[in-house]
């Protein structure tokens, strides 16, 4: 296989966090995870300064879920509305880079980015994995996973550019020959030094 191209999803290719999206979504479905938000709240602060414990992180989404949906057929009727609602928010000039042999590594989860999927450019899609039957997410797909997850579904095959907003994808920006920062929609390469530039 030739060098790829690899794109992070949210605030790459989504315009914001589209988990914390569908948990407020969720939340104004049903008014009894409100509970959820200052956790929901307090974790997006830390995911941004690059302090998230992942295991914490896994945790706690796993409790959000028992609660938030009760079987996998409500879940996927949540997705397919939140969609309907927010596709809009996609970032059309960066999926125009996105060709058919490029991936798409994101933390978001497998069920969320499967409603989204043909909107995306690439099949190959690389997400967290949520079980549907128990609620629970059983890989989470952060930090060095995500390079741990590449090397396992494509081995040594070299990325070419690499474009994400979040130095949590450290890992895959180690992976990658170029990488750009993706900033309020705008394109910054990073430098060798690891200053981003215009």
């Amino acid at each position: 296989m030739d060098n790829i191209n690899v794109f992070d999803f949210d605030n790459t290719l989504y315009h914001g966090e589209s988990s914390i999206d569908l948990a407020f979504y969720m939340i104004r479905r049903n008014r009894k995870i409100l509970l959820y938000v200052p956790s929901i709240v307090y974790n997006l602060a830390k995911y941004k300064m690059c302090l998230i414990d992942r295991e914490k992180a896994e945790k706690e989404i796993n409790d959000f879920l028992k609660v938030a949906v009760k079987d996998k057929y409500e879940a996927a009727e949540i997705v397919k509305s939140f969609w309907e609602d927010n596709s809009h928010r996609l970032n059309k000039a960066i999926i125009k880079r996105v060709g058919k042999d490029d991936v798409i590594i994101t933390a978001g989860p497998d069920m969320l980015i499967e409603g989204i999927k043909e909107k995306l450019g690439t099949e190959n899609i690389i997400s967290s994995v949520i079980d549907p039957d128990k609620r629970e997410m059983v890989y989470f797909n952060f930090g060095e996973n995500k390079a741990k997850r590449y090397k396992e579904v494509y081995g040594d095959t070299p990325i070419e550019s690499f474009y994400t907003d979040s130095f949590n994808d450290k890992p895959l920006m180690k992976l990658a020959d170029t990488v750009y920062i993706v900033e309020k929609g705008r394109l910054k390469r990073m430098t060798e030094q690891g200053k981003a530039k215009l």
